[in-house]
């Protein structure tokens, strides 16, 4: 199940370090924020009905306060010390998704107000907090289209925040508000060509493919 809705987002979330090595950090996680903004509208259309509100309504209390707090630290931190941040978050992400089968206790809802809040605080400050999201739906009983639905939903809150706090701090030009709405298909893309993917080879091999990438660039920016 877990491998259903998460292994096929992984495959765009290598996007995020390729925008890292062509843009730099600063450029990147804002036009990445933008793609992923679109990406996740995408499938808050594909999946409405199944939508639990409640969930999205708790995330957003705690994601928008400190999506902006975020914000306004990701333009604080020197480059070099973003890079480190990103670099340590790919490795632990990878990390984090080996050891999901050990979070296994249930929580009330009101949980993802501080869920939403830590997790923004980290979309905001290296581009996304995916692989360490997953685990929370699933745990909570979200499955398939009510997981990704609500998933998107709430991380479409946060980007907003977090985009209309970069445009207020000048952390986001018009040339980067335009190269994400062009990425934005290929958050699309990548999501339906995953899920083709994993049509055609195990869950076991794709994961190692993409846990794979994702290490590779997180060690690489480490020691950048």
């Amino acid at each position: 199940m877990f491998s259903y809705v998460a292994f096929p987002p992984g495959l765009v979330f290598l996007l995020l370090p390729v925008l890292v090595s062509v843009f730099g950090i600063r450029d990147a996680v804002p036009i990445y924020a933008v793609a992923q903004l679109i990406g996740n509208i995408s499938r808050v259309g594909f999946n409405r009905p199944l939508i639990n509100y409640r969930v999205v309504s708790w995330f957003a209390l705690g994601a928008i306060p400190l999506a902006i707090l975020g914000s306004w630290l990701f333009t604080r931190i020197p480059e070099p010390g973003l890079l480190k941040i990103l670099g340590g978050f790919l490795v632990i992400s990878v990390i984090a998704r080996r050891l999901h089968p050990s979070l296994r206790s249930k929580f009330q809802t009101w949980c993802f107000a501080p869920i939403g809040g830590i997790f923004s605080v980290i979309s905001a400050i290296v581009g996304s907090a995916g692989p360490f999201l997953a685990p929370f739906y699933l745990t909570y009983g979200l499955t398939k289209c009510a997981f990704i639905g609500t998933e998107a939903l709430g991380t479409a809150i946060m980007h907003i925040a977090k985009l209309v706090t970069y445009q207020g701090l000048g952390a986001i030009n018009e040339k980067m508000w335009i190269a994400g709405h062009l990425l934005g298909p290929v958050m699309i893309t990548g999501s339906f060509a995953g899920m083709k993917i994993l049509e055609k080879i195990s869950t076991h091999v794709f994961l190692v493919i993409v846990e794979a990438a994702i290490l590779g660039f997180g060690i690489w920016f480490l020691i950048k």
